[in-house]
Protein backbone atom coordinates (compact mmCIF):
# COMPACT_ATOMS: atom_id res chain seq x y z
CA UNK A 1 0.00 0.00 0.00
CA UNK A 2 2.45 1.88 0.90
CA UNK A 3 4.90 1.54 -1.89
CA UNK A 4 1.59 2.27 -4.50
CA UNK A 5 1.15 5.60 -2.56
CA UNK A 6 4.84 6.75 -3.46
CA UNK A 7 4.73 6.07 -6.83
CA UNK A 8 1.24 8.87 -7.09
CA UNK A 9 2.51 11.87 -8.17
CA UNK A 10 3.64 14.47 -5.57
CA UNK A 11 1.15 16.61 -6.33
CA UNK A 12 -1.64 14.25 -6.73
CA UNK A 13 -0.32 13.30 -3.28
CA UNK A 14 -1.05 16.64 -1.60
CA UNK A 15 -4.07 17.31 -3.46
CA UNK A 16 -5.74 14.00 -1.69
CA UNK A 17 -3.73 15.11 1.70
CA UNK A 18 -5.70 18.22 1.57
CA UNK A 19 -9.33 16.38 1.30
CA UNK A 20 -7.61 13.60 3.96
CA UNK A 21 -7.12 16.91 5.73
CA UNK A 22 -10.76 18.21 5.37
CA UNK A 23 -11.82 15.03 6.41
CA UNK A 24 -10.08 14.65 10.18
CA UNK A 25 -10.87 18.33 10.82
CA UNK A 26 -14.52 17.33 10.15
CA UNK A 27 -13.87 14.36 12.07
CA UNK A 28 -12.24 16.38 15.06
CA UNK A 29 -14.56 18.83 15.38
CA UNK A 30 -17.26 15.87 15.54
CA UNK A 31 -14.70 14.36 18.34
CA UNK A 32 -14.46 17.90 19.59
CA UNK A 33 -18.62 18.15 20.33
CA UNK A 34 -20.26 15.21 20.80
CA UNK A 35 -17.54 13.07 22.62
CA UNK A 36 -16.68 15.91 25.47
CA UNK A 37 -18.17 15.66 29.00
CA UNK A 38 -21.40 18.16 27.63
CA UNK A 39 -21.92 16.62 24.33
CA UNK A 40 -23.56 19.65 22.38
CA UNK A 41 -25.84 19.20 18.93
CA UNK A 42 -23.17 21.17 16.73
CA UNK A 43 -22.29 19.83 13.65
CA UNK A 44 -23.98 18.86 10.80
CA UNK A 45 -23.65 14.90 10.75
CA UNK A 46 -25.47 14.55 13.93
CA UNK A 47 -29.09 15.42 14.99
CA UNK A 48 -30.13 19.12 15.31
CA UNK A 49 -30.94 21.22 18.40
CA UNK A 50 -35.22 20.96 18.39
CA UNK A 51 -35.82 24.67 18.24
CA UNK A 52 -33.45 25.06 15.11
CA UNK A 53 -34.32 24.92 11.39
CA UNK A 54 -33.79 21.26 9.71
CA UNK A 55 -30.25 20.58 8.42
CA UNK A 56 -29.59 20.96 4.61
CA UNK A 57 -27.41 19.19 2.00
CA UNK A 58 -24.94 21.82 2.02
CA UNK A 59 -24.67 22.30 5.95
CA UNK A 60 -22.44 18.82 5.49
CA UNK A 61 -20.08 20.25 2.84
CA UNK A 62 -16.64 20.85 5.11
CA UNK A 63 -15.59 24.56 5.52
CA UNK A 64 -18.40 26.07 3.55
CA UNK A 65 -21.09 24.10 5.56
CA UNK A 66 -20.42 25.94 8.49
CA UNK A 67 -20.79 29.46 6.79
CA UNK A 68 -25.30 28.43 6.45
CA UNK A 69 -24.86 27.38 10.05
CA UNK A 70 -24.55 30.85 11.25
CA UNK A 71 -28.09 30.71 11.56
CA UNK A 72 -27.34 28.80 14.53
CA UNK A 73 -25.88 31.58 16.22
CA UNK A 74 -28.51 32.07 18.29
CA UNK A 75 -28.43 28.70 19.94
CA UNK A 76 -25.23 28.25 20.59
CA UNK A 77 -23.45 31.41 20.90
CA UNK A 78 -22.31 34.48 18.42
CA UNK A 79 -19.98 33.23 16.09
CA UNK A 80 -19.62 29.50 17.19
CA UNK A 81 -19.78 28.56 13.73
CA UNK A 82 -16.02 30.41 12.80
CA UNK A 83 -13.37 27.78 15.07
CA UNK A 84 -14.81 24.69 13.58
CA UNK A 85 -14.49 26.29 10.01
CA UNK A 86 -10.92 27.73 10.80
CA UNK A 87 -10.03 24.04 12.76
CA UNK A 88 -11.08 22.11 9.08
CA UNK A 89 -9.20 24.93 6.91
CA UNK A 90 -5.97 24.96 8.73
CA UNK A 91 -5.85 20.67 8.62
CA UNK A 92 -6.45 20.88 5.06
CA UNK A 93 -2.89 22.98 4.80
CA UNK A 94 -1.27 21.34 7.83
CA UNK A 95 -2.04 17.69 6.76
CA UNK A 96 -0.56 17.75 3.41
CA UNK A 97 2.61 20.26 4.94
CA UNK A 98 3.24 17.74 7.81
CA UNK A 99 3.48 15.16 5.13
CA UNK A 100 5.95 17.19 2.99
CA UNK A 101 7.97 17.77 6.11
CA UNK A 102 8.24 14.37 6.78
CA UNK A 103 8.97 12.63 4.12
CA UNK A 104 9.91 15.15 1.63
CA UNK A 105 12.86 17.09 4.03
CA UNK A 106 14.38 14.66 5.32
CA UNK A 107 15.01 17.20 8.58
CA UNK A 108 13.45 13.95 10.80
CA UNK A 109 16.76 12.15 10.19
CA UNK A 110 20.74 12.64 11.28
CA UNK A 111 22.47 15.71 8.93
CA UNK A 112 24.67 12.89 7.21
CA UNK A 113 21.63 11.39 6.02
CA UNK A 114 19.59 14.21 4.11
CA UNK A 115 21.14 14.19 0.64
CA UNK A 116 18.13 13.39 -1.74
CA UNK A 117 19.16 9.65 -2.73
CA UNK A 118 18.92 8.74 1.35
CA UNK A 119 15.76 10.78 1.54
CA UNK A 120 14.46 8.81 -1.34
CA UNK A 121 15.48 5.40 0.22
CA UNK A 122 13.40 6.47 3.45
CA UNK A 123 10.54 7.75 1.85
CA UNK A 124 8.98 4.60 2.86
CA UNK A 125 9.64 4.53 6.52
CA UNK A 126 9.28 8.50 6.77
CA UNK A 127 5.61 7.57 5.39
CA UNK A 128 4.58 4.86 8.42
CA UNK A 129 5.50 7.98 10.83
CA UNK A 130 3.28 10.25 8.67
CA UNK A 131 0.22 8.14 8.78
CA UNK A 132 0.93 7.07 12.37
CA UNK A 133 1.37 11.05 13.51
CA UNK A 134 -1.76 11.59 11.49
CA UNK A 135 -3.37 9.43 13.80
CA UNK A 136 -2.17 11.44 16.89
CA UNK A 137 -2.61 15.03 15.26
CA UNK A 138 -6.51 14.25 14.72
CA UNK A 139 -7.05 13.07 18.47
CA UNK A 140 -4.29 15.82 19.85
CA UNK A 141 -6.14 18.46 18.05
CA UNK A 142 -9.81 17.06 19.45
CA UNK A 143 -8.14 16.70 23.14
CA UNK A 144 -6.72 19.93 23.02
CA UNK A 145 -10.03 21.93 22.32
CA UNK A 146 -12.14 19.94 24.43
CA UNK A 147 -9.65 20.83 27.39
CA UNK A 148 -10.67 24.52 26.40
CA UNK A 149 -13.95 24.42 26.68
CA UNK A 150 -14.14 21.80 29.77
CA UNK A 151 -11.07 21.78 31.45
CA UNK A 152 -11.18 18.00 30.92
CA UNK A 153 -9.75 15.25 28.66
CA UNK A 154 -12.14 12.30 28.02
CA UNK A 155 -11.01 9.07 27.80
CA UNK A 156 -12.82 8.12 24.79
CA UNK A 157 -10.10 9.92 22.95
CA UNK A 158 -7.29 8.49 24.88
CA UNK A 159 -8.23 5.25 25.84
CA UNK A 160 -8.51 4.09 21.80
CA UNK A 161 -5.93 6.57 20.81
CA UNK A 162 -3.55 4.32 23.35
CA UNK A 163 -4.65 1.29 21.78
CA UNK A 164 -4.14 2.26 18.34
CA UNK A 165 -0.47 3.33 19.52
CA UNK A 166 0.14 0.00 20.77
CA UNK A 167 -1.65 -1.51 17.78
CA UNK A 168 0.97 -0.23 15.36
CA UNK A 169 4.03 -0.53 17.50
CA UNK A 170 3.15 -4.45 17.00
CA UNK A 171 3.12 -4.74 13.27
CA UNK A 172 6.11 -2.24 12.83
CA UNK A 173 8.67 -0.78 14.06
CA UNK A 174 9.06 2.00 11.45
CA UNK A 175 6.15 3.58 13.25
CA UNK A 176 8.91 5.07 15.68
CA UNK A 177 10.90 8.64 14.90
CA UNK A 178 14.63 7.97 13.99
CA UNK A 179 17.73 8.24 15.61
CA UNK A 180 21.55 7.73 15.02
CA UNK A 181 23.27 6.01 17.78
CA UNK A 182 27.02 6.55 17.11
CA UNK A 183 27.19 7.81 13.87
CA UNK A 184 24.89 4.68 12.49
CA UNK A 185 22.36 4.63 9.48
CA UNK A 186 19.20 5.85 11.07
CA UNK A 187 17.16 3.68 13.40
CA UNK A 188 13.84 3.31 15.10
CA UNK A 189 13.94 5.63 18.51
CA UNK A 190 13.09 2.07 20.77
CA UNK A 191 13.30 2.14 24.23
CA UNK A 192 16.88 0.75 25.07
CA UNK A 193 18.18 3.41 23.52
CA UNK A 194 21.23 4.65 23.61
CA UNK A 195 22.47 0.49 24.40
CA UNK A 196 22.28 -2.28 23.00
CA UNK A 197 19.55 -4.42 22.89
CA UNK A 198 19.86 -7.02 25.29
CA UNK A 199 18.46 -10.40 25.97
CA UNK A 200 17.03 -9.78 29.14
CA UNK A 201 13.83 -7.71 27.38
CA UNK A 202 13.51 -11.09 25.46
CA UNK A 203 13.10 -12.97 28.93
CA UNK A 204 10.88 -12.56 31.88
CA UNK A 205 12.12 -9.19 32.47
CA UNK A 206 10.93 -7.59 29.72
CA UNK A 207 7.36 -10.02 29.80
CA UNK A 208 6.78 -8.53 33.43
CA UNK A 209 7.94 -5.10 32.53
CA UNK A 210 5.21 -4.90 29.86
CA UNK A 211 3.01 -6.86 31.59
CA UNK A 212 3.22 -4.63 34.89
CA UNK A 213 2.81 -1.05 32.81
CA UNK A 214 0.12 -2.55 31.22
CA UNK A 215 -1.56 -3.76 34.42
CA UNK A 216 -1.11 -0.44 35.97
CA UNK A 217 -2.16 2.06 33.01
CA UNK A 218 -5.07 0.07 33.42
CA UNK A 219 -5.35 0.46 37.24
CA UNK A 220 -4.86 4.25 36.82
CA UNK A 221 -8.46 4.75 34.84
CA UNK A 222 -10.24 2.32 37.35
CA UNK A 223 -11.97 4.85 39.94
CA UNK A 224 -9.03 4.57 42.10
CA UNK A 225 -10.39 6.81 45.17
CA UNK A 226 -9.63 5.80 48.63
CA UNK A 227 -11.18 6.39 51.93
CA UNK A 228 -8.82 5.95 55.15
CA UNK A 229 -11.19 7.30 57.83
CA UNK A 230 -12.52 4.11 58.98
CA UNK A 231 -9.13 1.88 58.74
CA UNK A 232 -7.61 0.48 56.62
CA UNK A 233 -10.28 -2.83 56.09
CA UNK A 234 -12.89 -0.46 55.68
CA UNK A 235 -10.94 1.68 53.27
CA UNK A 236 -10.49 -1.84 51.27
CA UNK A 237 -13.97 -2.59 50.87
CA UNK A 238 -14.93 0.95 49.96
CA UNK A 239 -12.14 0.87 47.21
CA UNK A 240 -13.84 -2.08 46.02
CA UNK A 241 -17.39 -0.92 46.13
CA UNK A 242 -16.48 2.21 44.38
CA UNK A 243 -14.97 -0.28 41.82
CA UNK A 244 -18.30 -2.24 41.22
CA UNK A 245 -19.77 1.33 40.81
CA UNK A 246 -18.20 2.20 37.88
CA UNK A 247 -20.75 1.75 35.29
CA UNK A 248 -17.80 0.92 32.85
CA UNK A 249 -15.59 -1.20 35.75
CA UNK A 250 -16.53 -4.79 33.40
CA UNK A 251 -15.37 -3.38 29.94
CA UNK A 252 -11.88 -1.74 32.09
CA UNK A 253 -11.57 -5.45 33.56
CA UNK A 254 -12.07 -7.55 30.00
CA UNK A 255 -10.00 -4.68 28.62
CA UNK A 256 -6.70 -5.83 31.00
CA UNK A 257 -7.39 -9.42 30.45
CA UNK A 258 -7.65 -9.17 26.54
CA UNK A 259 -4.19 -6.50 26.64
CA UNK A 260 -2.91 -9.56 28.79
CA UNK A 261 -2.88 -11.87 26.70
CA UNK A 262 -2.46 -9.83 23.52
CA UNK A 263 1.07 -8.90 25.39
CA UNK A 264 1.65 -12.32 25.88
CA UNK A 265 0.92 -13.63 22.65
CA UNK A 266 3.40 -11.07 21.52
CA UNK A 267 6.08 -11.85 23.65
CA UNK A 268 6.09 -15.32 22.35
CA UNK A 269 5.94 -14.11 18.81
CA UNK A 270 9.13 -12.30 20.16
CA UNK A 271 11.25 -10.59 17.31
CA UNK A 272 10.17 -7.03 16.33
CA UNK A 273 6.52 -7.68 17.40
CA UNK A 274 7.48 -7.86 21.18
CA UNK A 275 10.10 -4.89 21.13
CA UNK A 276 7.68 -2.72 19.32
CA UNK A 277 4.98 -3.39 21.29
CA UNK A 278 7.49 -3.08 24.51
CA UNK A 279 8.36 0.78 22.88
CA UNK A 280 5.33 1.31 22.78
CA UNK A 281 4.20 0.23 26.61
CA UNK A 282 7.50 1.61 28.00
CA UNK A 283 6.39 5.02 26.30
CA UNK A 284 2.97 4.86 27.65
CA UNK A 285 4.40 4.24 31.23
CA UNK A 286 7.20 6.81 31.32
CA UNK A 287 4.90 9.84 29.77
CA UNK A 288 1.72 8.64 31.74
CA UNK A 289 4.04 7.82 34.99
CA UNK A 290 5.84 11.57 34.25
CA UNK A 291 2.82 13.70 34.93
CA UNK A 292 0.59 11.21 37.15
CA UNK A 293 3.94 12.21 39.59
CA UNK A 294 3.70 15.86 38.90
CA UNK A 295 -0.03 15.82 39.71
CA UNK A 296 0.42 13.49 43.02
CA UNK A 297 3.53 16.20 44.18
CA UNK A 298 1.39 19.17 42.78
CA UNK A 299 -1.37 18.00 44.60
CA UNK A 300 -0.55 17.54 47.68
CA UNK A 301 1.42 20.44 47.77
CA UNK A 302 -1.13 22.87 46.71
CA UNK A 303 -4.15 21.31 48.45
CA UNK A 304 -6.00 21.07 45.55
CA UNK A 305 -5.92 19.38 42.42
CA UNK A 306 -2.47 20.31 39.92
CA UNK A 307 -3.29 18.62 37.00
CA UNK A 308 -6.53 16.41 35.70
CA UNK A 309 -6.07 13.04 35.49
CA UNK A 310 -7.00 13.59 31.74
CA UNK A 311 -3.50 14.94 31.19
CA UNK A 312 -2.07 11.91 32.48
CA UNK A 313 -3.74 9.42 29.96
CA UNK A 314 -3.04 11.98 27.01
CA UNK A 315 0.82 11.52 27.96
CA UNK A 316 0.66 7.98 28.14
CA UNK A 317 -1.15 8.08 24.76
CA UNK A 318 1.67 10.51 23.14
CA UNK A 319 4.55 8.21 25.20
CA UNK A 320 2.93 5.31 22.98
CA UNK A 321 2.74 7.07 19.84
CA UNK A 322 6.72 8.40 19.88
CA UNK A 323 8.29 6.52 22.71
CA UNK A 324 9.45 7.66 25.70
CA UNK A 325 12.65 9.59 25.11
CA UNK A 326 9.99 11.55 22.97
CA UNK A 327 7.51 11.91 25.94
CA UNK A 328 9.96 13.26 28.52
CA UNK A 329 11.22 15.83 25.55
CA UNK A 330 7.40 16.98 25.19
CA UNK A 331 6.96 17.20 28.58
CA UNK A 332 9.66 19.75 29.25
CA UNK A 333 9.35 21.58 26.04
CA UNK A 334 5.56 22.05 26.67
CA UNK A 335 6.41 25.62 29.33
CA UNK A 336 7.27 27.13 26.00
CA UNK A 337 4.97 26.46 24.27
CA UNK A 338 2.50 27.53 27.13
CA UNK A 339 4.03 30.98 26.36
CA UNK A 340 2.79 31.84 22.74
CA UNK A 341 -0.61 29.37 23.45
CA UNK A 342 -1.22 31.57 27.22
CA UNK A 343 -0.78 34.71 24.92
CA UNK A 344 -3.24 33.73 21.77
CA UNK A 345 -5.54 32.50 24.54
CA UNK A 346 -5.50 35.76 26.62
CA UNK A 347 -5.81 37.73 23.89
CA UNK A 348 -8.99 35.72 22.10
CA UNK A 349 -11.11 35.21 25.58
CA UNK A 350 -9.30 37.36 28.13
CA UNK A 351 -9.26 34.42 30.30
CA UNK A 352 -5.47 33.48 31.64
CA UNK A 353 -6.42 29.94 32.71
CA UNK A 354 -6.00 27.65 30.81
CA UNK A 355 -5.61 23.42 31.10
CA UNK A 356 -2.69 21.97 30.63
CA UNK A 357 -3.30 19.53 28.06
CA UNK A 358 -2.83 22.14 25.07
CA UNK A 359 0.84 22.61 26.31
CA UNK A 360 1.50 19.20 26.23
CA UNK A 361 -0.04 18.52 22.39
CA UNK A 362 2.46 21.71 21.32
CA UNK A 363 5.01 20.36 23.46
CA UNK A 364 4.61 16.85 21.33
CA UNK A 365 4.48 19.00 17.86
CA UNK A 366 7.97 20.90 18.64
CA UNK A 367 9.68 17.34 19.76
CA UNK A 368 9.00 16.33 16.82
CA UNK A 369 9.85 19.45 14.54
CA UNK A 370 13.10 19.65 16.12
CA UNK A 371 13.48 15.87 16.75
CA UNK A 372 17.27 15.29 15.50
CA UNK A 373 18.45 18.40 17.31
CA UNK A 374 16.78 17.26 20.01
CA UNK A 375 16.98 13.50 20.43
CA UNK A 376 20.63 12.74 18.46
CA UNK A 377 22.02 16.48 19.33
CA UNK A 378 20.73 16.41 22.97
CA UNK A 379 18.87 13.88 25.20
CA UNK A 380 20.98 10.79 24.11
CA UNK A 381 24.15 12.42 24.24
CA UNK A 382 23.11 13.43 28.64
CA UNK A 383 21.32 9.88 28.45
CA UNK A 384 24.68 8.58 28.04
CA UNK A 385 26.63 10.44 30.82
CA UNK A 386 23.44 10.40 33.49
CA UNK A 387 22.52 7.07 33.02
CA UNK A 388 20.49 5.64 35.64
CA UNK A 389 20.94 8.73 37.54
CA UNK A 390 18.12 10.22 35.44
CA UNK A 391 15.64 8.62 37.55
CA UNK A 392 17.08 9.97 40.85
CA UNK A 393 17.64 13.56 38.92
CA UNK A 394 13.65 13.31 38.23
CA UNK A 395 12.99 12.57 41.81
CA UNK A 396 14.72 15.43 43.26
CA UNK A 397 13.66 17.99 40.95
CA UNK A 398 9.89 16.52 40.93
CA UNK A 399 10.83 17.16 44.65
CA UNK A 400 12.16 20.53 44.70
CA UNK A 401 8.90 21.18 42.96
CA UNK A 402 6.63 20.07 46.12
CA UNK A 403 8.80 22.63 48.26
CA UNK A 404 8.54 25.71 46.41
CA UNK A 405 4.48 24.98 45.64
CA UNK A 406 4.31 24.40 48.83
CA UNK A 407 6.19 27.30 49.98
CA UNK A 408 3.97 29.49 47.65
CA UNK A 409 0.57 28.17 48.74
CA UNK A 410 2.11 29.04 52.54
CA UNK A 411 3.17 32.52 51.22
CA UNK A 412 -0.55 32.98 49.61
CA UNK A 413 -2.67 31.96 52.39
CA UNK A 414 -1.05 34.48 54.75
CA UNK A 415 0.56 37.49 52.56
CA UNK A 416 -2.27 37.63 49.45
CA UNK A 417 -5.12 36.42 50.78
CA UNK A 418 -8.01 38.40 52.38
Amino acid sequence: MIAFWITLPIGLRMALLAVLGIVIGAFANHLIYRYAWFPRKIGPWGPAELNTPPRTPFDRIPIFGWLGLRRESSVHGRGYWIRPLLIELALAVCIPAYYWFQTQTGLLLPVAYRGAAQIAAHEPWMTQIFWAHAILITLMVAATFIDFDEQTIPDLLTIPGTLIALLLASFSLFVFLPASVGGTAPIPTLFFLPAALAPKWFGPTGWWTGFGIWTAWCFALANRRVILRRGPLKAIDYFFASLRRDPYWIHKLAMWIIGAVLIRIAFGISGSTWIGLLTALIGLGVGGGVVWAIRIVGSLAMRREALGFGDVTLMAMIGAFIGWQGAVISFFLAPIAAILIVLVYFIVTRNSEIPFGPYLCAGTLLTIFWWDRLLNGWFLGNLAILGPFMLWLFIALTGMMGVMLFVWRIFKERYLSE
